[in-house]
């Protein structure tokens, strides 16, 4: 594994999947740039983790939002070398046709036109920078075929790869399988294989849907 400080960049830090990869990069010696929309975690992981790494409050579904936050990022020349798209929603355990409409609107928005959001507030400095990669840690056919199509389209110095991350015992995974999810790892202990493995990811895997070791 490269042992190469890296500037790395996570959405969704708040928790779960997120907040274990921050804690792991961090661990390993990486830089690490992290938005959430819950205010008082961020202020509590920015006490935790002081700068060199960075947080703040940023909902992805707000393109002005995320906009913003690149726009002040960059300015100070922090340029991410990889960008972890793992902000997520989920709706309610109900059958689809069941699912109000304002909760598959939220999830459209974050995860899909947030992932959207965050590749182009950064990903032509990426390129300007030398390159570097885009992980969308998370199973969603949408994200997928995006993936594949960026892909195809993207300077060959950066690549975006879709990556399944597991079943990973999350308060998400919860509402989906109850007290079953605490027999699946907790994120902290997919973050020890997963970490690596994503700072391995290169343009050689650009457009490829992979799957992280531990989940």
């Amino acid at each position: 594994m490269s042992t190469r400080p890296r500037t790395i960049l996570v959405t969704g830090v708040t928790r779960g999947l997120g907040l274990a990869l921050v804690h792991r990069f961090a661990a390993l010696g990486h830089e690490v740039l992290g938005c959430g929309r819950d205010a008082a975690r961020i202020a509590a992981l920015t006490a935790e983790l002081p700068p060199p790494h960075d947080f703040q409050t940023v909902d992805v579904a707000d393109r002005r939002q995320v906009e913003g936050w690149a726009a002040g990022l960059l300015g100070r020349g922090r340029t991410p070398d990889l960008i972890i798209n793992n902000a997520g929603l989920i709706n309610r355990s109900v059958p689809l046709w069941e699912v109000p409409p304002d909760e598959i609107e939220a999830i459209i928005d974050v995860n899909i036109k947030g992932t959207i959001w965050v590749i182009q507030a950064f990903v032509q400095a990426m390129a300007a920078a030398g390159g570097g990669v885009i992980p969308y840690v998370a199973t969603k056919w949408a994200i997928e075929g995006l993936t594949q199509a960026l892909a195809a389209e993207l300077p060959s110095s950066v690549a975006v790869v879709s990556v399944n991350p597991g079943i990973i015992h999350t308060a998400m995974l919860e509402t989906c399988f109850g007290a079953v999810a605490s027999s699946f790892p907790p994120p902290a202990e997919w973050a020890t294989q997963a970490a690596p493995f994503l700072l391995e990811l290169s343009s050689e895997d650009n457009g490829e849907a992979l799957t992280a070791p531990g989940g």
